[in-house]
């Protein structure tokens, strides 16, 4: 008592020092009521202590368990209450649900006595309801609408699924996100000058909603003027490096146009040699034209070395995955640049919830130590799971995936999907780094076995895969493979073409197949940030050993852009294949295309040559096929968060040709190139289970034994 009180015998007391002495003993939390009386020479000081806290307990919490709870608060069994301590831990208690969006929260610290100076602390908890953000709205944007703003934010407003989704829950700390994400989106588009002025949510008296309006300048936008690329390194030719420049006059500006281009520039000197050289961007602005004149100055820096990369916070994740990720080593010289990129590539591998890279002085001034810091998150799933589609019917999937397997960075997965008309079994590996390579290695196998509704006869698949990949630029990659499969058609129908007839009769073969492809995607690596091509090219070859001689080639172009305020997305996609049978050896319907779901409006086996002289007149599928599909996707007027949106199609294509063409009764099967139109309507519904799509097609030109399909409901996908 006397140390808390901080007070001798003999010292002359004056009314500060006393009120001082009982502040003391009060800070201390021992004692529920402190009183400092002198009686004449002598200070008598009276205290009731504390209880002893007990047991703690929380009432009425549903969302967060008890023992997060009891992580957060300072209160702990076999200790002295405090009242301050508690209504403290109320207050944090509190906060952890504001941060969940319930505003509306309360929480009450109660004392239960229990004799002997001993007490049960409970906090009574009332949740509430999770304040939503009821409304959206943006004050001063001109350029871009309040729709096509409310995407680029991380918070929704409350929609018909606002049960669901959670990112429609208000959370004050996600609005300075939101700020940088809008700042983001508009200097990508040449508004240079963009501000938030201010970000304000305005909560209901319920406390249950919130509206939430930013307050924006967009400024003017420009557009890049004159482009120039000087050295101020001697002996350096700048001719090389203006030719890799990829800016052109006229364009808008962004800052990932300048910062792509000043990737191309310092690939090139360390691919020349030269190192310790940094691009430095010099930016010129013409207010009067809005144009911004850009120089691309190669400039001399310091001669800095990495003297080491210090990884931490890897549990599971071997150093190995993460080291390869960096083009630089121990004793290399540093860049920046270099950092950053792989500190891109570490998030960009799906490991971890969190990955930062920084560098710090290293042992003396010419070196750095590069920090990596990560924390894992969870890679596996097992998943079970039911689909449906108007082609395929109801399916049962049950599957496994590992991304990370053991920590090395490899992926395996296992999937059996049982469907209405088929069966399928798949097992795949790969090995991202093999032989300590920028090489992909993959082990594929499957088994899978149709058994069509939609057709007078069955099939059956089995095989293996052996492939490596490696990339030749940023943003192609060229991957070889070998390939040992079986197949075999069963079961044809009486009445079905004597084609099929004769294909069943060659029984079971065996294919062994070399092939290779060639893919080229600028989506994640492209300079332009609102246009991106995909461009895919494969062949395989099988006839060294095994039963089937041929030739398999195929193609897929892709080309999407932005208009109308990014509220438009339009795609071209262009795709063929043909299928060439060398040597005495016939293509089979298993070897055939059928281009199911790439011509839409038509049922699964619904277009190509067809035996009419047969009974069930079974579609024979062809040796070639080519498509050309131009789509649109539009908002539809709903609000964004109902995540509901149209598109507009049209597809022109055919299947065609057959090696043998003599049917039954010897009728000859037509199998020239006609052309099929379709052209629909497509909602796109996001939903928790995953992107639906409903499709309504009308064939503006077919042949009259095609089988037509006017609506498809399926699983949306991308390009």
């Amino acid at each position: 008592m006397l140390s808390y009180a901080g007070i001798k015998s003999g010292q002359e007391l004056t009314p500060g020092a006393l009120n001082d002495a009982t502040q003391r003993i009060v800070e201390s939390g021992l004692f529920a009521t402190v009183e400092l009386v002198p009686e004449g020479s002598t200070l008598v000081i009276k205290v009731t202590e504390n209880p002893m806290i007990d047991v703690i307990n929380f009432e009425g919490n549903k969302r967060i368990k008890d023992e997060d709870l009891s992580a957060i608060i300072k209160s702990k069994q076999r200790t002295v209450y405090s009242a301050g301590l508690a209504q403290a831990d109320a207050q944090a208690i509190a906060e952890t649900y504001r941060m969940r969006g319930r505003f509306a929260a309360t929480v009450t610290p109660q004392i239960i006595p229990k004799g002997d100076n001993r007490v049960d602390l409970v906090f009574e908890i009332t949740e509430g309801k999770v304040t939503e953000v009821e409304r959206l709205t943006f004050n001063g944007n001109r350029a871009f609408s309040d729709r096509a703003l409310r995407q680029v934010l991380e918070t929704k407003q409350a929609g018909l699924l606002r049960q669901v989704i959670q990112r429609d829950t208000y959370i004050a700390e996600r609005l300075e996100l939101d700020k940088q994400l809008l700042t983001d989106f508009y200097n990508s588009r040449g508004y240079i000058d963009f501000q938030v002025l201010d970000a304000s949510a305005d909560v209901v008296r319920e406390r249950d909603g919130v509206f939430v309006t930013f307050t924006i300048q967009e400024g003017q936008q420009y557009r890049i003027g004159s482009v120039d690329a000087v050295s101020e390194i001697e002996g350096v030719d700048i001719a090389d490096f203006a030719n890799v420049l990829k800016l052109r006059p006229g364009a808008v500006y962004s800052p990932a146009l300048i910062d792509n281009n000043v990737t191309r520039l310092e690939t090139l000197a360390v691919r020349k040699g030269l190192n310790f050289v940094r691009v430095d961007p010099r930016i010129v602005r013409d207010s009067a034209n809005q144009t911004l004149g850009v120089t691309f100055a190669l400039v001399k820096g310091p001669r800095i070395f990495v003297e080491r990369i210090d990884i931490e916070g890897n549990t599971t994740t071997l150093d190995e995955v993460v080291r390869r990720q960096f083009r630089t080593a121990e004793g290399d010289p540093f860049s920046p640049r270099e950092i950053k990129q792989a500190s891109e590539r570490i998030r960009a591998l799906g490991y971890f919830e969190d990955a930062q890279v920084e560098s710090r002085p290293g042992s003396t001034p010419d070196q750095v130590i590069v920090n990596v810091d990560v924390i894992e998150k969870p890679t596996g799933s097992l998943s079970f799971g039911a689909s449906y589609s108007t082609n395929s019917g109801v399916g049962i999937t049950i599957g496994f995936s590992e991304d990370n397997f053991l920590g090395r960075g490899q992926a395996l997965s296992f999937d059996i999907e049982a469907g209405t008309d088929n069966t399928n079994v798949n097992f795949s590996f790969a090995e991202p780094a093999f032989l300590g390579k920028d090489l992909r290695f993959g082990f594929d196998a499957w088994w899978n076995t149709s058994d069509y509704y939609d057709a007078y006869y069955n099939t059956s698949d089995a095989g293996v895969r052996l492939s490596v990949g490696f990339p030749i630029s940023t943003i192609t990659r060229l991957n070889f493979n070998y390939s040992l499969s079986q197949s075999e058609i069963t079961d044809v129908s009486e009445d079905s073409s004597v084609i099929l007839q004769e294909e069943e009769a060659m029984g079971m073969l065996t294919s062994s197949a070399f092939g290779y492809a060639l893919n080229l995607d600028t989506r994640r690596e492209g300079l332009d940030p609102v246009t991106a091509y995909v461009m895919r090219w494969d062949q395989s070859y099988a006839g060294i050993g095994g039963d089937t001689n041929f030739v398999d080639s195929n193609f897929y172009g892709a080309v999407q852009t932005k208009l109308f305020q990014d509220d438009v997305t339009v795609r071209a996609i262009a795709q063929s294949g043909v299928f060439t049978a060398l040597g005495d050896y016939t293509s089979r319907v298993t070897d055939r295309y059928f281009a199911n779901g790439k011509i839409r409006g038509f049922e699964r086996n619904g277009i190509g040559p067809r035996d009419l002289a047969a009974i069930n007149q079974d579609a024979l599928g062809g040796n070639y096929y080519g498509v050309v599909s131009l789509e649109a996707d539009f908002p539809v007027g709903l609000p964004e968060e109902y995540g509901v949106g149209g598109g507009l199609f049209l597809d022109v294509g055919s299947v065609w040709g057959l090696d043998n063409n003599i049917g039954t009764d010897g009728v000859p099967v037509d199998d020239d190139m006609y052309l099929r139109v379709t052209t629909g309507v497509i909602v796109y519904w996001t939903t928790p289970l995953g992107p639906l799509k409903f499709t309504f097609s009308k064939a503006l030109q077919k042949e009259s034994y095609d089988k037509t399909q006017p609506f498809d409901f399926s699983i949306a996908t991308s390009f």
